[in-house]
């Protein structure tokens, strides 16, 4: 058997990616606000023993026009925390990964949260540390402007560390629960953080015991370079974003490098890009699916795709003109050079680049289950990645395809699972369990 294993994470809002996946023949149109189509969709992802459910949030509408808005099915979905606590109950196996901000949120609130899900869940939670670029969330948080790019990062540093202190609050053996003498817990073995650094000031300790895997597991998506530092210090999972197998494995190198800086293994970080998957019988197929959900997008949504990816109002570019010098701004800055570098790779005018973003301008995999495993082989191989977060381009189908059809291929190949190796999400994806820094326990690897 290969040494090296594919893990595989399912990038869900909380359902497909693709503006377009809502009006595809056979979706369920309404599965953003419906528990038993989610229900459904994470227990097919565990049959086919994905790592993770990784679900992204918004802290506002998105910043684009009403008329543009009013066309997409990510507009609205459920509280993070509120769905994985109920799918928690409805799996056995899958991690449940939820988005949370630290720009607009509290560590306290945020150490309870996760601690809570990995108790409900038995050790299956994630946190995707995300800074948050959606100027419009500032403006739903008491705040005139979003915070300057970097000091989010500086701030979700911080955070970080306020976080997982919160987490080592209690010792494992802190509840002793003598019935006969009358003590539920040692106070010995509870530490009072008391943090008092340049953005907060929390005194704890946090009234939950330790989570199950000592701390759910670090996600993080940030590719900018105070995103990429970011993620070398902390991140056990990195949600990437790549266009090329170079670019995922310049990525991998990067991340390798500053991570040895650090003195951190690279064994203690999985490295999952972002990838669109259409599965066909045949090629054509599959690129016809792909075709028709391309067109299913409406060019008012694709235009105000375009505007947020850049950080500028893109309605005013001449369509058929390449796309302007444009600057940078307080937005996400590795989505604008992303674009930049889309549109001159593909010599694309403003309209080409719209609908190509207007639907999902990613990393895509389009073709047979074999077409499919021969690529996510080779960026194995090549170490382009570790593995992937799988977006599905209309749901039940394209899941139900990618798991009755890839899946398949990838364990013949001995690359991919058959049975989960852990009960923990940690012990599926290979990860250490954190060591307790306050109450250090022997032989317990960091």
């Amino acid at each position: 058997m290969p040494s090296r294993q594919l893990k595989l994470g399912a990038f869900m809002r909380p359902v497909s990616i693709h503006t377009g996946a809502w009006r595809y023949p056979g979706a369920f149109r309404d599965a953003n606000f419906n528990f038993q189509h989610l229900k459904r969709f994470a227990q097919t992802l565990e049959r086919g023993r994905f790592d993770a459910f990784f679900m992204a949030d918004h802290l506002a509408l998105l910043n684009m026009p009403l008329e543009a808005l009013k066309r997409s099915h990510t507009a609205t979905s459920f509280e993070p925390f509120t769905l994985l606590s109920a799918l928690s109950q409805a799996t056995e196996h899958i991690g449940l990964v939820a988005t949370a901000s630290t720009s607009f949120e509290e560590p306290f609130h945020i150490a309870r949260r996760f601690a809570s899900l990995d108790h409900l869940s038995n050790g299956r939670a994630g946190w995707n540390i995300v800074t948050t670029s959606n100027p419009e969330a500032a403006l739903n948080f008491g705040l005139e402007e979003h915070i300057e790019h970097d000091q989010r990062y500086q701030r979700a540093r911080e955070f970080y560390d306020v976080v997982t202190g919160l987490w080592d609050s209690w010792a494992e053996d802190a509840f002793i629960r003598e019935a006969d003498s009358g003590v539920y817990f040692d106070p010995e073995r509870l530490h009072r953080l008391d943090h008092k650094g340049e953005f907060f000031q929390v005194r704890g300790p946090l009234h939950i015991a330790r989570p199950p895997q000592g701390w759910p597991v670090i996600v993080q998506a940030g590719a900018s370079e105070a995103g990429r530092q970011l993620a070398a210090q902390t991140a056990e999972v990195i949600f990437a974003a790549h266009s090329t197998l170079a670019d995922g494995q310049a990525f991998n190198a990067d991340i390798t490098r500053r991570m040895a800086e650090l003195g951190r293994p690279r064994e203690h970080l999985k490295i999952l890009p972002g990838v669109l998957v259409v599965v066909g019988d045949t090629r054509e197929e599959a690129q016809a699916t792909r075709a028709h959900l391309d067109s299913l997008v409406h060019y008012q949504s694709a235009i105000a795709s375009l505007s947020i990816a850049l950080g500028h109002d893109a309605s005013t570019f001449d369509p058929d003109g390449p796309l302007p010098e444009i600057t940078e701004t307080n937005a996400s800055h590795t989505s604008l050079q992303r674009v930049q570098q889309l549109a001159e790779r593909d010599n694309l005018t403003v309209r080409q680049l719209a609908q190509r973003l207007g639907g999902y301008a990613g990393l895509a995999f389009v073709g047979t289950a074999t077409d499919i495993a021969d690529e996510m082989q080779e960026w194995l191989e090549s170490h382009g990645s570790d593995g992937f977060n799988v977006m599905f381009p209309w749901l039940p189908g394209g899941l139900d395809d990618f798991v009755d059809k890839v899946v398949p291929e990838l364990q013949r190949r001995g690359i991919y699972r058959r049975e989960y190796e852990g009960t923990t999400l940690r012990e599926n994806l290979g990860l250490p369990r954190p060591e307790n820094r306050f109450f250090p326990t022997p032989n317990v690897a960091r």
